[in-house]
């Protein structure tokens, strides 16, 4: 009984219970945290592995669009219990994350969406030339991946709508813009948590999957926000599947699959950095 009371005290007296904030927070660390990532550096321009890391997030985003995408088709045309249903398109989105997170996150850091390649820009865990070449790349591959499902299934496609993300009838536009806030800031928290330096260290004896949880929020929340607007949180994939679909009303809510996602990468972002890791305010004198 006296050991197991030990362990409890050593337990509970191993962390502190209180997270300081400000100058405060500045104290010893029994994990390394990584440099902040440089606003600009000329270097990596000239680097194969900056490129290498862009085609990566090209590959990855157009494999994400062809298979959600004709996921989303085969469901509409199908429709009722012959189709996969809602649940099995959040799997296809979910499940396709936490594919590609897996095999590019060595590569690329896995992004696959420009909302979670801004959330880490703002963090400062990539570069500005980093962050825009991953943005690009993103939006190029999911054109691509959307180009392919349109070639495969020409008919299918414009009938069903492409996959293009809109604000479904009997909602407001403020009520997609709120869902597509709220959505993204559960997958960017998820991403900063999953990837965080302090827990890596402090739970290193438990495996942990980054990819897992990462794709287990994406499948989340599009079980919430389906029947809101088709579930955007991926500024490329709303934007690959409006320009092959390029109908007038895929384009008339698309500013709310820009404007929704990036804010709430922001709040992630700033969630993360200000409350859950206490980041310093100013450096201590």
């Amino acid at each position: 009984m006296g050991d197991k009371l030990d362990d409890v005290q050593i337990g509970a007296g191993k962390f502190s219970e209180r997270s300081p904030l400000g100058t405060s927070a500045q104290v010893e660390k029994d994990y390394q945290e990584p440099a902040a990532a440089p606003l600009f550096d000329k270097s990596e321009l000239t680097s194969w592995s900056f490129w290498r890391a862009g085609i990566a997030e090209f590959i990855a985003t157009f494999l994400f669009l062809y298979i959600t995408v004709g996921t989303v088709l085969g469901q509409s045309r199908l429709g009722g219990c012959n189709g996969v249903g809602i649940q099995g398109i959040a799997w296809a989105f979910g499940g396709m994350i936490f594919v590609l997170v897996y095999c590019t996150a060595g590569i690329s850091g896995g992004h696959i969406n420009p909302a979670v390649t801004f959330g880490l820009f703002l963090a400062r865990k990539v570069s500005l030339p980093r962050a825009l070449l991953y943005i690009i790349c993103q939006c190029l591959g999911a054109i691509a991946g959307a180009g392919v499902v349109k070639g495969f299934q020409k008919s299918p496609y414009e009938e069903f709508g492409g996959g293009a993300n809109t604000v479904a009838h009997g909602y407001t536009k403020g009520s997609g813009l709120g869902a597509e806030i709220v959505g993204t800031f559960v997958l960017v928290y998820t991403v900063f948590s999953a990837t965080d330096a302090k827990r890596n260290a402090r739970d290193s004896h438990v495996p942990v999957l980054a990819p897992l949880p990462i794709g287990f929020a994406v499948f989340l929340v599009h079980l919430a926000t389906i029947p809101i607007t088709g579930t955007g949180i991926n500024p490329a994939r709303s934007l690959g599947a409006a320009i092959i679909y390029n109908r007038s009303h895929a384009w008339s809510d698309h500013w709310i699959f820009w404007v929704g996602p990036f804010l709430g990468a922001a709040l992630a972002a700033a969630y993360h950095l200000l409350v859950i890791r206490a980041v310093p305010f100013k450096k201590r004198t």
